[in-house]
This record gives structure tokens, C-alpha cells and sequence, in this order.
């Protein structure tokens, strides 16, 4: 496969740590300019080996060599340049969330596609397999009927000026860890929910939710119950509960923090206990998904409507925690 040329439109930490050595450990990318506003750019690009720096983004969207870009800008900017990329024609992988609302997605995707570019939400843990492997033996019917999913994230977050403490670019712990849980739930399941009801403790002072637990009703009756919060000490797991056993996912969003050993329990009706272990480097995944899809017109595996419906789940638990009513999908 062909390389793909990149830039990275910002010189945020995520892209520092994770989305820029994932490409370069990838193999069929090349990062080939940078801009960033806080001025970070050139230091960044000395230590990648970038050609190209730019004070602003627009001059990176101008770049020809560019053909695909990473926004890991604050939540609040996502939809306004990723529109720009793709009204430049560059490929687009923001992270997630992918906006603030169903709707910005709607309107990020529909310019995507009269642009005829690749658009890709970061939601880099579902790249790793052991995921694929939780829907194999579900599929197999070794847990019988699955009728309850549980899932939460959280971490302590004790910087008060973090961006994710900041309202108005997009901050909150459901649009930060809580989609994840949203995520992992509905592309587990392949099920969508019909009903939400969330709570939670919103911050006084910045208005941003800091813990929230969740309920979802899916199309099936299987129930989602997760909690998310900047509060606690940090935990990502998921388990899926079934009539005959269980099935717990204790590293299901950062395997990377165990060298990307992913961990699957499966657990039987007479308490008989099983772990499979499953390695993979689920960042260089993600890049080398989307980069199959712009150099070879490889399919997405998750698709536009897809990405859409979680935003919908998004907008539903914030209607909920704003109304404190079950909000019907």
C-alpha cells in the first residue's frame, strides 16, 4: 500500500503520545506538516522530523502534500475544521467525540461526502480485537441470552484548568470518557437504544458534568447501565451478562497502558473462570484503517449513520440530565 501524507492540526498531547508514534509505527504514513496556535509547533516537529510548519491551520489546509489530517482539537472547534478540511479535500480523522450534537455531525458527514473524502471519528479502542472476539463467543452462545451490558471510565482529573472543565470548548466527563461507554455498548451489542435516562453532578462554578450513570434500553430489551466521571480513580472496563455466564472486558478502552494486552474473562453458570489474552497495537490499527481506506477505497467498518447514532445517545443523556426525564429514541 502507498503512503499517506498527513498533518496535524494541533500540537495537543493525544497527538503528541499516541496518534503521531502510532503512525509512524504503522509503516504507510508520513507526517508532513504541523500547525498548532499554542506556538508548540516547531518543537513538536523537530522531534517527529517534520518538513512543514504553519502558525495557523489554514495554511496547513492549503498544503498540497497534505492529504489527510488529525484534529485533536478541543470538542468545540471539531465541526468547524473538519468542515474546512474537507472543503480543502483532505481526508479527516478527528477525535471523538465527533462534534457537540447529532446534528454538527450530520453537517461535518454531508460536506464529507460532497467533497468525496474519508471521514474517521478517533474512537481508537474499537480497532483492538479482543472486541471482536467478545462478539465471537457471544455469538457462540456460551453466555446463553445476553441481557445486561455494564460499563464505566473513569479517571481523577485534578487540573481545574484542564480544557475538559471548560464548557464552552465542549468539556464534560459523558462527551470525554462517557462515549466510550455509549461506543462500546451500541458496536458490542450491534444494537441501538430506545430509551435513556442519565444523572449525575454537574460543577457549579464551570457547568460542566463531572460524574454521570446512565441507563439505556436497547431495540432488543437488553439493558445498558455505565457511569463515567472525572472523580474517581481510573477504571475502563465493560462486561456483558448472560443467562449462562459472563463475559468481563477489564482493559476495554486503554489496552495500550499494558503494552496492548487486552484482557477477556469469561465466566460460566458453575463459576469456572477462563482469561484470554489478546495483544495488538490498537492505535496503529486505527491509522492503518483509515489509511486503507483513502489509498485503497477500503469500506469503513463503522459507518457515517453509525457515528451519527452515537451522537444521538450523546444528545439524549444530556436532555436527560438537563430534564431528569427518560428521554424515548
Amino acid at each position: 500500500m502507498r503512503t499517506v501524507k498527513w498533518g496535524i492540526m494541533s500540537a495537543a498531547r493525544i497527538a503528541q503520545e499516541q496518534l503521531m508514534p502510532a503512525m509512524l509505527r504503522e509503516g504507510n504514513s508520513e507526517i508532513v506538516a504541523i500547525a498548532s496556535n499554542s506556538g508548540r509547533a516547531r518543537e513538536v516537529a523537530a522531534r517527529f522530523g517534520i518538513a512543514n510548519v504553519y502558525k495557523d491551520y489554514e495554511a496547513l489546509l492549503a498544503d498540497p502534500q497534505v492529504e489527510a489530517v488529525y484534529i485533536p482539537l478541543p470538542n468545540s472547534l471539531h465541526k468547524e475544521w473538519a468542515i474546512k478540511a474537507a472543503q480543502n479535500g483532505k481526508h479527516v480523522l478527528v477525535e471523538k467525540p465527533s462534534s457537540l450534537t447529532s446534528e454538527q455531525t450530520r453537517d461535518i458527514l454531508e460536506v464529507c461526502r460532497e467533497h468525496d473524502v474519508v471521514f474517521m471519528e478517533g474512537f481508537m479502542y474499537r480497532h483492538h480485537p479482543q472486541h471482536q472476539r467478545v462478539q465471537e463467543i457471544i455469538r457462540s452462545g456460551e453466555i446463553g441470552k445476553v441481557v445486561l451490558f455494564r460499563a464505566g471510565l473513569h479517571f481523577l482529573l485534578e487540573d481545574e484548568g484542564d480544557i475538559r472543565m471548560d464548557r464552552e470548548l465542549g468539556g464534560g466527563s459523558l462527551y470525554d470518557v462517557g462515549c466510550y461507554c455509549i461506543h462500546s455498548a451500541r458496536h458490542i451489542l450491534q444494537e441501538e437504544p430506545v430509551a435513556v435516562f442519565a444523572s449525575g453532578r454537574i460543577d457549579d462554578a464551570r457547568q460542566v458534568d463531572t460524574l454521570v450513570a446512565a441507563q439505556l434500553e436497547m431495540n432488543s430489551g437488553i439493558r445498558v447501565v455505565f457511569d463515567c466521571s472525572f472523580a474517581s480513580v481510573f477504571q475502563h472496563f465493560y462486561e456483558v451478562v448472560g443467562t449462562k455466564g459472563t463475559i468481563r472486558v477489564p482493559r476495554a478502552y486503554r489496552p495500550d497502558l499494558h503494552d496492548g494486552e487486552g484482557l477477556v474473562i469469561v465466566t460460566g453458570s458453575d463459576g469456572s473462570e477462563r482469561e484470554e489474552k489478546i495483544v495488538a497495537d490498537q492505535y496503529a490499527l486505527e491509522v492503518a484503517e483509515m489509511n486503507a481506506m483513502i489509498a485503497n477505497g477500503i469500506s469503513a467498518a463503522y459507518s457515517h449513520e453509525q457515528i451519527v447514532c452515537n451522537m444521538q445517545v450523546i444528545d439524549a443523556c444530556y436532555e436527560s440530565l438537563r430534564t431528569g426525564k427518560v428521554v424515548r429514541m
